[in-house]
């Protein structure tokens, strides 16, 4: 029986040993915010991607909220991460704030962190080896440059954002602020438009998304009927335009106004549906971000920082695109 026992044992050994063997491939988890966002499908085929031209060096494991949210689903979700022992995480932390105590777990635990798409609070930085993805700063400031351009006097404006707690739309929104009122505020989100250059934000905005979509429509509709002559309406990411039916059942009636540039109605991101939506005449503007690079980026950082490679440089800029209805054909950065 002893003799049987120890030989089960050896055999167990070894199947565990293959296996072990089986999965040496490096787990690294791409975290967005959440996962019914075709922002974030792109980064999910960027990572995807990765994982084909790795040779089986390591996996994508893209893992997020099902649907928007505060960041509670997404601080659980990378807590779990840490608890399994993933072999790096890439994450786009919703609530800037909330993500420092999962990531303070991984850096305990010795799990390379990289932020893209949003960063975290600078108190925090130290908790990711670096951020790759969009100077978001810029994105609001370029927001801006084409509002200015189709309304140089300036005038009423709303911005809308996705969360309070989003670092990135945070900085999107000093962007948009500093760059109108021709002043730099000392932090993000920058200093509330009263006046200056011309440019007034009207009571009740920003708006808050939480990334919700339909809210999202339903706030640009809300907000027209009660400011009809508003000059300026700009969201900080593309939300509305994620739901392309609904965007156009609440901005067809305002063409014309965009047409004359009566409204400057200017969103972020490039993607396609939004790009379709700007060359039927519901947009003025698009300023894009390179959300598939973010994905690809991320995950070959984390093989040379496992491999004790040099890592990426903090920040790590993956770039924009400003579209027109005039440079449409030429924008997109290839």
């Amino acid at each position: 029986m002893r003799k049987l026992i120890l030989t089960t044992a050896v055999a167990f050994g070894a199947m565990m040993a293959v296996a072990s063997g089986a999965q040496a491939k490096f787990v690294f988890a791409l975290v967005p915010k959440n996962m019914n966002n075709p922002f974030f499908d792109q980064a999910r085929d960027g990572c995807k991607k990765a994982e084909a031209e790795s040779n089986g060096a390591f996996e994508c494991m893209y893992i997020g909220p099902g649907e928007h949210g505060g960041g509670d689903e997404q601080v659980t979700i990378v807590q779990d991460l840490v608890a399994k022992g993933v072999d790096g995480i890439a994450v786009s932390p919703s609530n800037a704030a909330a993500m420092a105590g999962p990531l303070q777990a991984a850096k305990d635990a010795g799990i390379p962190v990289l932020t893209w798409d949003s960063d975290l609070l600078p108190e925090n930085k130290e908790l990711r080896v670096a951020y790759i993805g969009t100077h978001n700063y810029d994105i609001g400031v370029n927001l801006a440059k084409v509002a200015m351009a189709a309304k140089p006097k300036g005038g009423t404006i709303c911005i809308q954002s996705g969360g309070a707690a989003a670092a990135n739309h945070n900085e999107r929104m000093q962007g948009i602020r500093d760059t109108l009122a021709g002043k730099q505020s000392a932090a993000s989100p920058g200093d509330r438009l009263t006046g200056q250059n011309g440019w007034t934000e009207i009571d009740g905005c920003p708006l808050y998304t939480n990334d919700d979509f339909p809210v999202s429509v339903q706030q640009f509709t809300d907000t027209m009927a009660k400011n009809p002559k508003l000059d300026a309406f700009i969201p900080t990411g593309g939300f509305p335009q994620f739901i392309p039916d609904a965007n156009r059942a609440a901005v067809e009636p305002f063409k014309d106004a965009i047409a004359k540039k009566q409204l400057a109605l200017i969103v972020a991101d490039t993607l396609p549906v939004q790009i379709d939506q700007m060359k039927e005449g519901l947009s003025l503007g698009q300023v894009g971000q390179r959300p598939f690079e973010m994905g690809y980026k991320t995950m070959f950082a984390l093989k040379d920082i496992k491999e004790g490679k040099a890592p990426p440089a903090d920040p790590t800029y993956t770039g924009l695109d400003v579209c027109t209805p005039e440079t449409v054909d030429t924008c997109i950065g290839k």
